[in-house]
Protein backbone atom coordinates (compact mmCIF):
# COMPACT_ATOMS: atom_id res chain seq x y z
CA UNK A 1 0.00 0.00 0.00
CA UNK A 2 1.13 3.52 -0.75
CA UNK A 3 0.51 6.65 1.30
CA UNK A 4 0.47 9.71 -0.95
CA UNK A 5 -0.17 13.05 0.78
CA UNK A 6 -2.37 11.36 3.37
CA UNK A 7 -4.29 9.21 0.84
CA UNK A 8 -3.85 5.43 0.99
CA UNK A 9 -3.60 3.72 -2.40
CA UNK A 10 -3.94 -0.07 -2.46
CA UNK A 11 -1.54 -2.13 -4.51
CA UNK A 12 -4.43 -3.39 -6.65
CA UNK A 13 -4.81 0.17 -7.95
CA UNK A 14 -1.13 0.32 -8.87
CA UNK A 15 -0.62 -3.29 -10.05
CA UNK A 16 -3.83 -4.53 -11.71
CA UNK A 17 -4.44 -3.76 -15.38
CA UNK A 18 -7.58 -2.13 -16.74
CA UNK A 19 -8.77 -0.11 -19.76
CA UNK A 20 -12.49 0.36 -20.44
CA UNK A 21 -13.74 -1.56 -23.44
CA UNK A 22 -17.12 0.00 -24.15
CA UNK A 23 -17.66 -1.99 -27.33
CA UNK A 24 -17.66 -5.14 -25.16
CA UNK A 25 -19.52 -4.06 -22.01
CA UNK A 26 -21.65 -1.28 -23.55
CA UNK A 27 -21.19 0.76 -20.36
CA UNK A 28 -23.00 -1.72 -18.12
CA UNK A 29 -21.68 0.03 -15.00
CA UNK A 30 -24.29 2.72 -15.74
CA UNK A 31 -27.22 0.32 -15.37
CA UNK A 32 -25.96 -2.53 -13.17
CA UNK A 33 -25.81 -2.44 -9.39
CA UNK A 34 -28.07 -1.59 -6.49
CA UNK A 35 -27.32 2.12 -6.15
CA UNK A 36 -26.58 5.11 -8.33
CA UNK A 37 -23.19 6.75 -8.63
CA UNK A 38 -21.90 8.05 -5.29
CA UNK A 39 -21.91 11.84 -5.08
CA UNK A 40 -19.60 13.97 -2.98
CA UNK A 41 -21.32 16.55 -0.78
CA UNK A 42 -20.02 19.40 -2.98
CA UNK A 43 -21.48 17.72 -6.07
CA UNK A 44 -25.06 18.00 -4.83
CA UNK A 45 -25.19 21.75 -5.44
CA UNK A 46 -23.31 21.26 -8.71
CA UNK A 47 -25.94 18.80 -9.94
CA UNK A 48 -28.73 21.15 -8.88
CA UNK A 49 -27.16 24.04 -10.81
CA UNK A 50 -26.57 22.16 -14.09
CA UNK A 51 -29.67 19.98 -14.15
CA UNK A 52 -31.78 22.06 -16.57
CA UNK A 53 -29.05 21.93 -19.22
CA UNK A 54 -28.27 18.24 -18.55
CA UNK A 55 -31.97 17.35 -18.87
CA UNK A 56 -31.74 18.27 -22.57
CA UNK A 57 -29.58 15.14 -23.03
CA UNK A 58 -31.55 12.84 -20.73
CA UNK A 59 -34.12 10.22 -21.68
CA UNK A 60 -37.81 10.73 -20.84
CA UNK A 61 -37.50 7.87 -18.30
CA UNK A 62 -34.54 9.58 -16.63
CA UNK A 63 -36.37 12.90 -16.44
CA UNK A 64 -39.44 11.15 -14.98
CA UNK A 65 -37.29 9.39 -12.34
CA UNK A 66 -35.75 12.71 -11.29
CA UNK A 67 -39.20 14.34 -11.17
CA UNK A 68 -40.47 11.51 -8.94
CA UNK A 69 -37.45 10.96 -6.66
CA UNK A 70 -35.21 14.01 -6.98
CA UNK A 71 -31.92 14.75 -8.71
CA UNK A 72 -30.14 12.47 -6.23
CA UNK A 73 -31.16 10.05 -3.50
CA UNK A 74 -29.91 9.13 -0.05
CA UNK A 75 -27.93 5.91 0.22
CA UNK A 76 -28.80 4.12 3.49
CA UNK A 77 -25.63 2.01 3.36
CA UNK A 78 -23.15 4.87 3.03
CA UNK A 79 -25.26 7.66 4.58
CA UNK A 80 -24.28 9.67 1.51
CA UNK A 81 -26.03 10.51 -1.74
CA UNK A 82 -26.17 8.77 -5.12
CA UNK A 83 -27.51 9.62 -8.55
CA UNK A 84 -31.16 8.71 -8.97
CA UNK A 85 -32.00 5.40 -10.64
CA UNK A 86 -34.79 4.62 -13.11
CA UNK A 87 -36.96 1.97 -11.43
CA UNK A 88 -34.01 0.60 -9.44
CA UNK A 89 -31.97 0.00 -12.61
CA UNK A 90 -30.17 2.45 -14.87
CA UNK A 91 -28.79 5.77 -13.73
CA UNK A 92 -31.31 8.52 -14.52
CA UNK A 93 -28.50 10.43 -16.25
CA UNK A 94 -27.71 7.56 -18.65
CA UNK A 95 -28.57 7.61 -22.31
CA UNK A 96 -27.62 5.20 -25.09
CA UNK A 97 -26.07 5.76 -28.48
CA UNK A 98 -27.61 4.25 -31.61
CA UNK A 99 -25.08 1.44 -31.14
CA UNK A 100 -26.46 0.68 -27.68
CA UNK A 101 -23.49 2.05 -25.72
CA UNK A 102 -24.32 3.98 -22.55
CA UNK A 103 -23.32 7.61 -22.24
CA UNK A 104 -23.58 10.08 -19.37
CA UNK A 105 -25.93 12.99 -20.06
CA UNK A 106 -23.89 15.13 -17.65
CA UNK A 107 -20.65 14.40 -19.52
CA UNK A 108 -22.32 14.89 -22.90
CA UNK A 109 -23.54 18.33 -21.78
CA UNK A 110 -20.01 19.11 -20.54
CA UNK A 111 -18.50 17.97 -23.87
CA UNK A 112 -20.94 20.28 -25.67
CA UNK A 113 -19.45 23.17 -23.67
CA UNK A 114 -22.72 23.98 -21.88
CA UNK A 115 -21.50 23.26 -18.32
CA UNK A 116 -18.11 23.19 -16.55
CA UNK A 117 -18.70 20.05 -14.43
CA UNK A 118 -17.60 16.88 -16.25
CA UNK A 119 -19.58 14.29 -14.24
CA UNK A 120 -19.54 12.82 -10.73
CA UNK A 121 -15.96 12.13 -9.68
CA UNK A 122 -16.96 8.58 -8.65
CA UNK A 123 -17.87 7.83 -12.28
CA UNK A 124 -14.73 9.49 -13.60
CA UNK A 125 -12.52 7.51 -11.19
CA UNK A 126 -14.12 4.13 -11.89
CA UNK A 127 -12.90 1.34 -11.37
CA UNK A 128 -11.31 3.12 -8.42
CA UNK A 129 -13.60 3.57 -5.44
CA UNK A 130 -12.84 6.00 -2.62
CA UNK A 131 -13.36 4.75 0.92
CA UNK A 132 -13.39 7.59 3.40
CA UNK A 133 -14.09 8.36 7.02
CA UNK A 134 -13.84 12.14 7.33
CA UNK A 135 -14.20 12.00 11.11
CA UNK A 136 -11.06 9.81 11.24
CA UNK A 137 -9.26 11.82 8.53
CA UNK A 138 -9.00 8.62 6.47
CA UNK A 139 -9.24 8.15 2.71
CA UNK A 140 -8.22 5.12 0.67
CA UNK A 141 -8.38 4.27 -3.02
CA UNK A 142 -9.44 0.72 -3.84
CA UNK A 143 -9.86 -1.20 -7.08
CA UNK A 144 -13.48 -2.31 -7.52
CA UNK A 145 -13.45 -5.67 -9.28
CA UNK A 146 -16.66 -6.40 -11.15
CA UNK A 147 -17.31 -9.24 -13.59
CA UNK A 148 -18.94 -6.87 -16.08
CA UNK A 149 -15.49 -5.31 -16.53
CA UNK A 150 -13.70 -8.53 -17.56
CA UNK A 151 -13.18 -7.18 -21.09
CA UNK A 152 -11.57 -4.07 -19.59
CA UNK A 153 -9.15 -6.26 -17.64
CA UNK A 154 -8.26 -8.15 -20.81
CA UNK A 155 -7.75 -4.91 -22.75
CA UNK A 156 -5.68 -3.41 -19.92
CA UNK A 157 -3.44 -6.49 -19.85
CA UNK A 158 -3.05 -6.43 -23.63
CA UNK A 159 -2.18 -2.70 -23.63
CA UNK A 160 -0.23 -2.85 -20.33
CA UNK A 161 -2.30 -0.12 -18.68
CA UNK A 162 -2.60 -0.24 -14.90
CA UNK A 163 -5.70 0.97 -13.07
CA UNK A 164 -4.10 4.18 -11.81
CA UNK A 165 -2.75 4.94 -15.30
CA UNK A 166 -6.19 4.44 -16.83
CA UNK A 167 -7.69 6.74 -14.18
CA UNK A 168 -4.95 9.39 -14.47
CA UNK A 169 -7.20 12.28 -15.66
CA UNK A 170 -9.70 11.58 -12.87
CA UNK A 171 -7.01 11.22 -10.20
CA UNK A 172 -5.49 14.53 -11.28
CA UNK A 173 -8.94 16.12 -11.27
CA UNK A 174 -9.52 14.94 -7.69
CA UNK A 175 -6.07 15.23 -6.11
CA UNK A 176 -3.96 17.37 -8.46
CA UNK A 177 -0.99 16.92 -10.77
CA UNK A 178 1.58 16.98 -7.95
CA UNK A 179 -0.25 14.20 -6.11
CA UNK A 180 -0.35 12.03 -9.25
CA UNK A 181 3.35 12.61 -9.97
CA UNK A 182 4.14 11.57 -6.39
CA UNK A 183 2.13 8.38 -6.88
CA UNK A 184 3.96 7.63 -10.15
CA UNK A 185 7.33 8.16 -8.43
CA UNK A 186 6.35 5.90 -5.52
CA UNK A 187 5.21 3.13 -7.89
CA UNK A 188 8.38 3.47 -10.00
CA UNK A 189 10.61 3.21 -6.92
CA UNK A 190 8.58 0.38 -5.40
CA UNK A 191 7.90 2.32 -2.19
Amino acid sequence: MYLIQGIFVTEDVTNEQFACNLTACKGACCWEGDFGAPLEESELAELESVYDKVAENMTPLGIAAVAARGKYTENPETEGHDTTLVDGGACAYMGKTDGGIAFCAIEKTYNEGKISWKKPISCHLYPIRVASKPEANFEALNYDRWDICSAACTKGAREKIRVYEFAKPALIRKYGEEWYEELEAAVASGF
